[in-house]
């Protein structure tokens, strides 16, 4: 009895030791960890700006981590990124490397539009410090084609306005010129015309369009990140035909060759055509059918071949109608028509060939037979020079004389 009694004296004693030990020790912890300093960062994390496709990093730098653990979450979304070296989501394109005891950078590789925003090192103390760093992703230019003017077709006289929409970071600046190099005509109300080599904004608005202000304009987008990009947008400004005859009365020699001439302007791009000997009706030359069907006289459209050069120049909206009359005849004597038409109207120019009648024994010399394409003074200048047998005044009267005589004889 006695032994059993002292046997769980002992027991109780080597528990009260054990439990008066566990608490020494538990005090010497309690003691060491008072001592031992809170984590903390060492300074800050940098903000950092990189193109898209580059390589983007942001370090966080701790000090007394102790037992602690450093994680990267995405501010926006609290999305857990990385916790101390290991790396929790699913995008291969992030990483974290831990190459000294303090350092825990967050890399993003082929940086895009979306990974731009702020991220957060966190240390998971009680209460939870944190830093945070922010990534801005350069994005170059790119013109929004859906928001953006396509080619279009103005009347004269209404206003248009180009657009052009260019995303890209930073946000870019968009400016206007035209391709050809000539100004812009820029015309506000109220206001005077101004002629400016560019236009600063998305939208160029042109009021009271005119036919000068034809032609394409280049939408240009920049924001200093490589490369810039351009739109090109074609304008076209549409009126009816206008014709101009420079010389209206043209002569020449038997024999030789003559050239008459027309000048159009048009928008959209007319038909153009040459008749001799028209009536006109309305103020225009016309070939109707029933004449035709009839045989009855009416006007002779002229065709390009032996007797008839035709040709024709377009610069834009302008161009240039050019017949040539080979071997000119006295059955060439007569008036001409160059008809332009389109969509929008037509019009006519007017010219009248006569023959210039030259001493006996006298003919036309090929090396200068397009010499008496101009007008009576034109015709006078090139007689009196080619045949100085002649006294200006003379050959002056006996033009004058034949022409009246001529036009007596149409009128009869």
């Amino acid at each position: 009895m006695e032994k059993l009694l002292q046997s769980t004296l002992f027991v109780i004693l080597i528990m009260a030791t054990k439990c008066g030990s566990g608490t020494a020790q538990s005090q010497h912890h309690e003691s060491n960890s008072q001592l031992d300093p809170d984590p903390e960062f060492i300074g800050f994390i940098n903000n950092v700006t990189y193109p898209a496709g580059r390589e983007a990093i942001l370090a966080c730098s701790v000090r007394n981590l102790g037992k602690n653990k450093v994680g990267w979450l995405r501010a926006s979304d609290q999305t857990v990124l990385a916790l101390q070296g290991r790396v929790v989501t699913h995008n291969a394109r992030i990483s974290v490397m831990h190459q000294d005891m303090h350092t825990w950078k967050l890399k993003i590789s082929k940086l895009r539009e979306s990974d731009r925003g702020c991220y957060m090192c966190q240390i998971n103390t009680s209460p939870m410090k944190k830093q945070v760093g922010c990534i801005d992703v350069q994005v170059p230019p790119d013109i929004i084609n859906e928001e953006s003017s396509a080619d279009l077709a103005v009347q004269e006289g209404e206003d248009a306005t180009l657009t052009c929409k260019a995303t890209g970071n930073p946000q870019p600046r968009v400016i206007w010129r035209r391709e050809d190099g000539e100004m812009i005509l820029i015309r506000k109300p109220g206001s005077r015309e101004l002629m400016k080599e560019s236009y600063n904004g998305s939208s160029l608005r042109l009021l009271r369009l005119e036919r000068r202000q034809m032609g394409a304009y280049l939408c240009i987008a920049s924001n200093d990140v490589p490369p810039a990009v351009s739109k090109r947008v074609s304008l076209s400004v549409q009126f009816a035909p206008m014709v101009r005859a420079p010389s209206q009365l043209l002569g020449t020699p038997l024999g030789s060759d003559v050239q008459l001439e027309c000048q159009v302007e048009a928008s959209p791009s007319p038909v153009s055509y040459w008749l001799k000997g028209a009536r006109t009706s309305n103020g225009f030359a016309s070939v109707s059918a029933a004449s035709l069907e009839s045989g009855s006289p009416g006007p002779e459209m002229l065709l390009d071949g032996p007797k008839y050069g035709i040709t024709e120049r377009r610069d834009g909206y302008r161009g240039v109608m050019l017949l040539v009359v080979r071997s000119f005849s006295p059955s060439d004597v007569g008036t001409y028509h160059c008809v332009s038409t389109n969509s929008l109207g037509r019009a006519e120019g007017t010219l009248r060939l006569y023959e210039i009648k030259l001493h006996p024994g006298a003919s036309a010399s090929n090396d200068d037979h397009l010499n008496y394409i101009g007008g009576l003074e034109e015709a006078r200048n090139a007689a009196c020079r080619r045949h100085t047998r002649w006294h200006p005044l003379l050959a002056t009267l006996l033009l004058l004389l034949w022409m009246r005589t001529n036009l007596r004889a149409g009128g009869a």
